[in-house]
C-alpha cells in the first residue's frame, strides 16, 4: 500500500511531457522502469526537512513580526521556495549520479565491442548466418554488451528486423562510435556485401582510435600532473599565506590609524571593513571552484570527456582543503607572534 502511494505521488510530480524523455534518458542509464517510488520517497523526504528548515529558521521570525494573515502568506512562500530549493537539488544529484553511470556504460561497452565483433566474425567465417553468429558470439564475460545483444535477440525473435532491432540497441548509448559502427553493418547487410570484411575493418579502426587515445593520454601526463600539484599544493599554500598577510596588514592599518589625525596633511586611515573571517570564507569558496575547473580540464586534456572529471573532483577538492588548512596552521604558527605598532 505504502509503496503504490509512494509511486503515485512520484508519478504526479513528473510533468506527462517529460516522462518519455525521462525514460529514454533511464535507459541509457541501464533502468528500463522510470523509479516513481523513488520519487515519492524523495518527495516526502524533501517535505520534512522542508518542515525542519523552516520551523528552526523562519517560524520565530515570521510569527513575532507580521500579522496573522501576513504570516500565512510568508509562511507559504518561504515553505514553497525551501521545497523547490530541495527538490532541485535532489534532482541535480540524480541526474549527475545517472550522467556519469551513462557515461561508465558507454565506455565500458566501446571497450567490449571491438573482441565482441572479433568473435562474430569468427563465427561467420565459420559458416554461421549473421543472425546466428550475433547470438553465438555472447559470452558472460561481455557483461553489459552481452544483456543488450541478448535484448535485440528477443527483438528479432519477436518479428522485429534484425536492422531495427540493433538500431534501438545502439540509440540506447551515447556513443558515436556504436552508431556508426551499426550503421556500416545494417547497410553492408541490406547492400548484401561482404559482412567478414567490414566487421574486421571497424574492429581494427576501434583498435586503432583506441591505441591513439592511450598515446594522446600518455604524452598530456605532465600537464594533468602539473595542473594537479598546482591545485592541490600550490594554490592552497598561496591562500593560506594570504590570508596571514591579509591579518598582519589590517592589524598594522588598526594599529596606525589610531596615532593619525584627520587634520595630519589631509591624511585618513580607516580600519579594514573586511575581517580575517570573510577572507577565509572567500579563499574556501575560490579553492572550491578552482577544484572543480581545473578536474573539468583534467578530464578534457585526459579522456575529451567533461563528464570524466567528476570522479576527480572529490580528490582534488579535499587535497586542496586539507593543503589549506594545514598551511594555514603552520603560517598562524610562524606569524603568530609577530607584532605590530
Amino acid at each position: 500500500m505504502a509503496e503504490n502511494v509512494l509511486y503515485l505521488v512520484g508519478r504526479a510530480i513528473i510533468p506527462k511531457r517529460v516522462r518519455p524523455d525521462l525514460r529514454l534518458y533511464l535507459l541509457k542509464a541501464g533502468k528500463p522502469d522510470v523509479p516513481y517510488t523513488l520519487f515519492g520517497s524523495l518527495f516526502f523526504i524533501v517535505s520534512v526537512v522542508a518542515y525542519f528548515l523552516y520551523m528552526g529558521f523562519f517560524y520565530t521570525e515570521l510569527k513575532t513580526t507580521y500579522s496573522f494573515a501576513v504570516f500565512g502568506v510568508l509562511t507559504f512562500i518561504v515553505f514553497a521556495i525551501t521545497m523547490f530549493l530541495l527538490i532541485f537539488t535532489c534532482f541535480v544529484g540524480l541526474y549527475f549520479h545517472w550522467n556519469i553511470k551513462i557515461y561508465n556504460r558507454t565506455k565500458e561497452l566501446e571497450l567490449l565491442l571491438p573482441d565482441y565483433l572479433t568473435l562474430v566474425s569468427t563465427n561467420l567465417k565459420g559458416g554461421m548466418s549473421f543472425e546466428s553468429a550475433l547470438w553465438s558470439a555472447i559470452k558472460p564475460e561481455f557483461g553489459i554488451l552481452a544483456n543488450e545483444i541478448g535484448l535485440v535477440s528477443k527483438r528479432v525473435m519477436t518479428g522485429n528486423e534484425v536492422a531495427e532491432a540493433l538500431v534501438e540497441f545502439s540509440v540506447k548509448y551515447e556513443s558515436p562510435t556504436l552508431r556508426r559502427n551499426v550503421q556500416l553493418l545494417i547497410g553492408e547487410l541490406e547492400s548484401g556485401g561482404k559482412i567478414v570484411d567490414t566487421i574486421d575493418k571497424i574492429v581494427g579502426d576501434m583498435k586503432k582510435t583506441e591505441s591513439l587515445k592511450k598515446e594522446m593520454a600518455a604524452s598530456t601526463v605532465t600537464y594533468m600532473m602539473f595542473i594537479g600539484a598546482l591545485v592541490a599544493m600550490i594554490c592552497p599554500v598561496l591562500f593560506a599565506l594570504s590570508l596571514e598577510l591579509f591579518s598582519i596588514t589590517t592589524s598594522f592599518i588598526g594599529n596606525i590609524s589610531g596615532n593619525v589625525g584627520s587634520n595630519s596633511a589631509g591624511l585618513s586611515l580607516n580600519p579594514a571593513t573586511i575581517t580575517k573571517g570573510d577572507f577565509r570564507l572567500f579563499s574556501l569558496g575560490a579553492i572550491t571552484i578552482i577544484s572543480v575547473f581545473s578536474s573539468i580540464i583534467i578530464a578534457i586534456i585526459e579522456k575529451g570527456e567533461v563528464r570524466a572529471g567528476l570522479k576527480y573532483i572529490p580528490m582534488l577538492l579535499i587535497s586542496s582543503l586539507t593543503v589549506y588548512f594545514i598551511a594555514t596552521g603552520v603560517f598562524g604558527m610562524l606569524f603568530g607572534n609577530i607584532q605590530i605598532g
